[in-house]
């Protein structure tokens, strides 16, 4: 996979825009979008611009959930 960042901002604390990555596969084909800010985490699939948005909260648990299965 190929990951890129669009927009850092200086700080490291994140603003209301958050952050957004570019996801690409390993042959360069552009998967979608990840952006992530600083109540909610949304994949955007394809050039979308709105996608799945999951709370902190609920990826959280979701990625809790996968380790003890």
């Amino acid at each position: 996979m190929k990951v890129s960042i669009k927009n850092l901002r200086v700080t490291m604390d994140l603003g209301s825009k958050g952050i957004e990555l570019d996801i690409y596969n390993n042959k360069g084909v552009h998967l979608g979008d990840i952006k992530i800010g600083k109540a909610k985490v949304e994949w955007c699939h394809g050039k979308t611009q709105y996608g799945v948005k999951k709370s902190w909260n609920e990826l959280i648990k979701w990625f809790e959930s996968q380790s003890l299965a």
